[in-house]
């Protein structure tokens, strides 16, 4: 069983007026990992929460929120 979570990355993303693509480039992953994060069927490591966070200037806790 793991852990659910709501991801609003997407909202946060295109605030910030980044495609998938470059967002993915930004933080050194492929396009479908940002694909599967905003569909939550994707757990980030901390490391990759981290700098999307970065990038998209917000708090981690407001892009991923865990149950």
């Amino acid at each position: 069983m793991g852990v659910e979570f709501e991801c609003n990355l997407k909202m946060y993303r295109a605030a910030q007026g980044f495609t998938q693509e470059q967002l993915a480039e930004l933080v050194g992953v492929r396009r479908e990992t940002i694909m599967r994060l905003e569909k939550a069927q994707y757990n980030p490591s901390l490391k990759l929460a981290i700098d999307i966070s970065r990038a998209v200037k917000a708090p981690i806790e407001d892009i991923f929120i865990f149950r």
